[in-house]
């Protein structure tokens, strides 16, 4: 337990902290992925006026919804 909290407590390193940086680039990237098809089938949502398309449309919206929430 020690050995957690002394881990803790040390400065991260400048390869800790690049490593850091990367992975929150790649997650604000793929957030930004999810918001563009989350925006695009929406658009596709208000031109739709057939009831299959529409059902698909929203349950790809649906998923993506779930995939941003485990992002943020």
């Amino acid at each position: 337990m020690e050995e957690q909290q002394d881990q803790q407590s040390k400065p991260l390193t400048a390869e800790e902290k690049e490593l850091i940086s990367l992975e929150q680039a790649k997650k604000m990237r793929q957030i930004q992925a999810l918001e563009l098809n989350r925006a695009r089938i929406r658009e596709q949502l208000e031109r739709s006026a057939n009831p299959r398309y529409n059902e698909l449309l929203n349950r790809e919206l649906e998923h993506l919804e779930a995939q941003l929430a485990k992002l943020r």
